[in-house]
């Protein structure tokens, strides 16, 4: 009989064990979900400056260019003419319009 305790004995500990083991992971589960859902916020806010920072540095090399620079002047020179031709396009569709 005493064996049969015993053996009773060690297998409840072994479960109690588990389950202090099985707690454990829950809170590290839950830990882990709060931490992953920061760094996609910061994520987030890191593209967002990313895409930010493009727009400003494609605005800034624009207008150095059109201040006399040589870097990328035909690039500069390509996008106007093609603007210039988008509004040509634009100024023929409106006369037609008004004719």
């Amino acid at each position: 009989m005493d064996a049969k305790r015993n053996m009773t004995e060690v297998l409840e500990q072994k479960i109690i064990a588990l389950l202090n083991k099985l707690k454990e992971q829950h809170l590290t589960i839950s830990q882990l979900e709060i931490h992953n859902a920061e760094l996609k916020k910061e994520q987030e806010i890191s593209s967002a400056q990313i895409t930010t920072l493009k727009e400003e540095n494609k605005s800034l090399t624009i207008a150095n260019n059109l201040l006399g620079s040589n870097e990328g002047k035909s690039i500069t020179k390509n996008k106007l003419n093609r603007l210039i031709k988008e509004v040509d396009a634009c100024i023929d569709q409106l006369s037609e319009i008004v004719e």
